[in-house]
C-alpha cells in the first residue's frame, strides 16, 4: 500500500541554477552532477532542483549564498521521474519525518547529546541552515535501510520563504517547491531551457488575414 500512495506518476520539471559551462558539460554529458551532502541540506543529501520554477533557479545562480561566487549563471533543465517519493505535501509522509524526529530526539536525550539546530543565515528573516531538518530527514533514511523498507528515490516538499507579497499577505516572494532526488535513474535527461518568443506573433497573424493584434 506503502509503494502505491507514495510514488508519483508522470514527469515533472526540475531546474538547477549553475555555472553556464556545467549546465553546458551536463547537456552534452561529458560531465556527471554530484549530489550536495552538506549537513545543512534542506531535504537531506541528493541532487537539487527547483521544480518548475526557471526563474528561481536562475535567481539563485545570480545571487549564490554566503561565499559561493557563479561568474556566469545559468539554468540547467531535467526532466525528472519523482519515482517512490518522499512528499512533505503528503500528510503520511510528514508523519514518517515526525515519528523520525521523536526517535532521533530520543536517542539524542539517551547520548547526553544536543540536537542539530536550524539556522537563520547571516542577512536572512527565513530558516536556510536546516541542520535539524536534514538530520532527521536522513535519520528517517537510515531507519528504512536498517529495517530493510524500500528506500526513498527522491523528497519533495514546499517552503515558504522570502518577504510578504504585499502588506497581509499570506504568500512570501520565494514561495517554491524544492525536490532532492537520492537515486540519479529518476533523472531521466538534461536540457538546455530555450527562451520564450512572443506568442502569439502579430506578424503571423497579419499574414493569415486575422488582422491587427492587440
Amino acid at each position: 500500500m506503502e509503494k502505491i500512495h507514495a510514488t508519483r506518476p508522470g514527469l515533472v520539471l526540475g531546474f538547477h541554477g549553475c555555472e553556464e559551462n556545467v549546465r553546458d558539460a551536463l547537456v552534452r554529458g561529458s560531465i556527471k552532477m554530484s549530489p550536495s551532502s552538506k549537513p545543512y541540506d534542506w531535504l537531506g543529501s541528493g541532487y537539487y532542483f527547483w521544480e518548475n520554477s526557471y526563474e528561481r533557479a536562475y535567481d539563485y545562480a545570480c545571487n549564490p549564498p554566503g561565499n559561493k561566487v557563479i561568474r556566469s549563471p545559468a539554468v540547467l533543465g531535467a526532466v525528472i521521474d519523482l519515482k517512490f517519493c518522499l512528499d512533505l505535501l503528503d500528510t503520511t509522509c510528514l508523519k514518517l519525518v515526525y515519528d523520525s524526529y521523536q526517535t532521533l530526539s530520543e536517542a539524542a536525550e539517551q547520548n547526553g547529546r544536543m540536537l542539530p539546530v536550524n539556522k537563520y543565515a547571516m542577512g536572512s528573516k527565513d530558516l536556510l541552515l536546516r541542520n535539524l531538518d536534514c538530520a532527521v530527514i536522513e535519520n528517517l533514511h537510515t531507519d528504512r535501510e536498517i529495517k530493510s523498507l524500500l528506500p526513498y528515490d527522491s523528497v519533495r516538499s514546499v517552503f515558504v520563504e522570502g518577504d510578504e507579497l504585499y502588506p497581509n499577505s499570506g504568500f512570501k516572494n520565494k514561495n517554491h517547491i524544492q525536490i532532492c532526488i537520492r537515486n540519479p535513474n529518476c533523472i531521466r535527461g538534461y536540457f538546455n531551457p530555450v527562451e520564450e518568443v512572443h506568442w502569439p506573433d502579430p506578424v503571423l497573424l497579419k499574414d493569415n488575414g486575422v488582422g491587427d493584434w492587440v
